[in-house]
């Protein structure tokens, strides 16, 4: 009984939430436990039908280190995720764009963000404390595989069907159909 009025007082709270912050809600998503959710007023954050939100590491095979993050903080930031996927106690935060497709896993502890949050500066380093660098869109097509422990950077492209291997940092092209992986991630094996 305890577990029944636990897991209503969770979707009652993040429902609640998400009303509150205009999110976009497709039908049939599910809410487990309260992700931690930022929106500025004029960004967008919209999640597909049959989605999965995980917080709670029950039931989850590997440990979640914290529970899920959206995060659009700044003026017509968009988080737009499709519909079927899976997300697991992971960070996204957009200040520019980020578009995760259908059918998309995310395995615990991967972070999608599409700026530094702070500018080089090489030129006067003190200065990064308050300038921010420029965003670039990241996209992740229909049916791709981000394994645990990852780190998706700006101006990233992975491609429809594509793995990226557990604990890798990804930045640039990664083509459909492929798998990589590493730090920085490389082309491990191409299917197409």
């Amino acid at each position: 009984m305890f577990a029944l009025l636990r897991a209503l007082y969770y979707k009652y709270t993040t429902f609640v939430s998400c009303l509150k912050l205009s999110i976009k809600l497709g039908d049939r998503i599910v809410f487990k436990r309260v992700p931690f959710i930022i929106k500025h007023k004029k960004a967008v954050i919209e999640i597909g039908k049959n989605t999965l939100i995980n917080s709670s590491n029950f039931g989850y095979h590997i440990n979640m280190h914290s529970r899920c993050k959206l995060y659009a903080d700044t003026v017509d930031a968009v988080i737009s995720i499709g519909s079927n996927c899976r997300i697991h106690g992971s960070c996204i935060h957009a200040q520019k764009k980020i578009i995760i497709g259908n059918n998309c896993l995310i395995a615990a502890n991967t972070h999608i963000i599409d700026s530094n949050g702070h500018a080089l500066m090489m030129d006067e380093p003190i200065k990064r404390l308050k300038v921010r660098d420029q965003a670039r869109d990241i996209i992740i097509e229909d049916n791709v595989w981000i394994a645990a422990n990852c780190i998706i950077l700006g101006g990233t492209f992975i491609g429809e069907g594509s793995v990226i291997t557990a604990g890798s940092v990804v930045k640039g092209h990664v083509p459909s159909e492929s798998i990589y992986g590493g730090n920085p991630a490389r082309l491990i094996k191409q299917y197409n």
